[in-house]
Formats: C-alpha cells, sequence, structure tokens
C-alpha cells in the first residue's frame, strides 16, 4: 500500500510539474547581428552608414568632431561606393547577412522547440532591435536572452549592441530579466563548428597558406579594454596569450581563436597567419593587414591561398566582397595562382546546433 501510494503521489507530481511547464512563457532569443542596409542603393547605404558612424562607440571621439567627419567627409562620397560593393553580393533574397540570420533564428527555433521564442535582428538598420523588443513585450516574457554574434569581445560591436539593447528595452518598457551570452571566441562547439566548416571547405584545396583574416579595430579603442594601460601593444607579442591583465582585449581573442581553430584542424603554426582586415582612416590600427599580405604572400613562395574570416559567423560585404572579390584580385595580380574564401557557419547544422546548445544551457 505505502509503495503504491508513493507511486500515486509520483505520478500527481509529476503531472503538476508539466502543466507548470507549459503555463510557463517562453524565454524570448534576441540573435542580434550587426547590420546592413535595406537596398544596395545610395540612399539606403547612406541611411545605414549615418546611423552606424554616428554611434560614440564605433567612431569613438568628440561629439562634434564625430559629426564633421560623418556628415563633412564621409557621408557626401561613400554611400556611391559602398552601395555599388553591395551590388555584388546581393542576391534574390536580398542581403546575405540579413537572410543568413533568418535561416540561423529558422535552424535554432526549430531545434530548441516551444519553450523558447527566437528572433533575429540588427544593431543597425532593419530588423530593429525596437521591433523585436516590443514582439518581447507583447508576448508578455519574463526572461529574454541577448545573443550578440560577434566572437570576439569589442567596444564597437559588443558593448555598443549590448547598451543599445537594455536601453531600448527600458524605452519600450519590457520589464523582463535580459541575460547576455559572453563573447564566444574560444568556445568549444564554436571552434569545433570553424573548423568543421573550414576542413569541408578545403577537402579539394591543397592550399600553401591560411590565412585567418579578423575585422579590424583602431589600436586606441584595443587600448580602452587594458586596465592597467600598460599591457596593449607594448610589446610585439603582448596579444600572443589571453592572461587575468587582458581577458577583454580584441586582439589577443583572435589570436585565441585562431590557435584554437588551428589546434582543431591539425595545422601547424608554419601553415597559417593572423591578420586584420577593414581598416579605415589614418589613425593606427591593428595589425598585421590582410591586404599587405595578399601581396607578400606570392613571393615567399604561397600560390594557394585559403582565407578564413573567424569574426564573422555570417557572410557579409566584409567577406563576400571585400576578401573573395577585392582580395582575391589583390593576390592573384601579385603573383598567386588560386584563392579561396571559405564561407562563414552562416546557418550550417553544426552551428545552429552550438547557438542552440548555448542557449539552452542558460
Amino acid at each position: 500500500m505505502v509503495g503504491q501510494s508513493c507511486t500515486k503521489l509520483g505520478q500527481i507530481l509529476g503531472e503538476y510539474w508539466r502543466f507548470a511547464q507549459s503555463a510557463k512563457s517562453p524565454t524570448g532569443v534576441f540573435l542580434l547581428n550587426l547590420g546592413t542596409p535595406r537596398q544596395p542603393t545610395p540612399g539606403d547605404v547612406r541611411a545605414y552608414l549615418k546611423e552606424f558612424l554616428m554611434d560614440p562607440y564605433v567612431i569613438d571621439i568628440p561629439g562634434p568632431l564625430r559629426w564633421l567627419l560623418v556628415h563633412g567627409i564621409i557621408l557626401p562620397k561613400r554611400p556611391a561606393s559602398s552601395a555599388r560593393a553591395y551590388q555584388k553580393i546581393w542576391t534574390e533574397r536580398g542581403s546575405p547577412l540579413l537572410f543568413h540570420l533568418e535561416d540561423l533564428v529558422c535552424g535554432v527555433q526549430k531545434v530548441l522547440g516551444e519553450s523558447f521564442h527566437v528572433i533575429g535582428g540588427m544593431r543597425y538598420g532593419n530588423p530593429s532591435i525596437r521591433d523585436g523588443l516590443e514582439k518581447f513585450k507583447k508576448l508578455k516574457l519574463d526572461k529574454v536572452i541577448l545573443f550578440p554574434l560577434y566572437p570576439q569581445y569589442s567596444l564597437a560591436a559588443t558593448e555598443s549592441s549590448i547598451r543599445e539593447f537594455k536601453k531600448v528595452a527600458a524605452d519600450v518598457g519590457f520589464e523582463g530579466q535580459i541575460k547576455e551570452v559572453p563573447a564566444f571566441f574560444d568556445d568549444p562547439g564554436f571552434i569545433r563548428s570553424f573548423a568543421e566548416v573550414a576542413k569541408e571547405s578545403l577537402r579539394d584545396f591543397p592550399f600553401d597558406h591560411l590565412l585567418m583574416s579578423f575585422h579590424g579595430l583602431p589600436e586606441r579603442q584595443v587600448k580602452k579594454t587594458d586596465p592597467t594601460g600598460e599591457l596593449c601593444l607594448a610589446t610585439q607579442d603582448c596579444c600572443s596569450r589571453l592572461n587575468p591583465k587582458n581577458p577583454d582585449c580584441y586582439r589577443a581573442q583572435c589570436f585565441q581563436t585562431a590557435r584554437k581553430i588551428a589546434e582543431k584542424m591539425g595545422l601547424e603554426p608554419s601553415r597559417y597567419s593572423v591578420c586584420f582586415q577593414s581598416r579605415l582612416g589614418r589613425t593606427p590600427w591593428i595589425k598585421p593587414f590582410t591586404d599587405e599580405l595578399y601581396l607578400s604572400l606570392p613571393s615567399q613562395g604561397v600560390k594557394k591561398l585559403a582565407v578564413l574570416c573567424p569574426s564573422f559567423v555570417a557572410d557579409c560585404l566584409e567577406t563576400l566582397e571585400e576578401v573573395a572579390i577585392r582580395g582575391r584580385a589583390d593576390f592573384l595580380k601579385a603573383g598567386g595562382t588560386d584563392f579561396k574564401l571559405i564561407s562563414s557557419l552562416n546557418s550550417s547544422p553544426v552551428w545552429v546546433e552550438t547557438v542552440a546548445n548555448r542557449l539552452a544551457e542558460m
């Protein structure tokens, strides 16, 4: 009789637990990437660049000087040339960065199921942070997980995105709990995802050398994450290893990402290089520069070059146009014979699984 009573009680508690779980509101998930113009036209690109470049985290100079730089120098000329670059990579589905995000959202939602409500958005442009938070508010969600899709921490991308998300949440009156996924530059799932995608892409491409090209940053922005003010860029090898003195150093995190991916791929240090792309203006940017290596590697015997971009989890202007088109042309002109951009993670099954697992753990 005692055993039957315990069994009955267990069944009742089990039913109550399942009911409580079903009545509980789902957890909101916001997968956030940087941004894209609506269309590859000068007008839409201008609107996007204006929002992006006027962010004080992106161009971190006094407000009046930033306004003069953006409105007086950049916006009169840059939108037309940027629009032409976007036109080269635009597809029937529109912006690659956007449709890869949409596919990632769809895949992660399928894995996580009804206990999560997954949406995607952009720090700049559309779909916006505000659009997403207003949806979460209408759904009366108790908890939202913000997943900034930037592997390495930076003030310009990560910090700006988190602060804007919380600011907009207050503006729209969203009162639920907000948790952020931290930088995942050496997360085992992230490393495995890039290594698997790269190995599959290189299966039929016997490369001489692999460039791991990360987005660049001005040196002054990297120095701002050094609490001591003494370590950052003080020596040539200051970023060679992460330590308690430089945990948020973007450059050091990039080297750590590259090292882990190379180890997972079974690459010797001599077979790959770390470099930084997309520099702008005359201010000092972190080195070495990707575009300079395109020109110098052929004279060093590198004829077949592969390029991996592990600071981007989705293909975009910086990978498809800057690397696959301009970078390829520069390398071949300098004497190279073959060039391959390894596709980013996009919505590959291994990346969908990694993102879903990371969210489920929170």
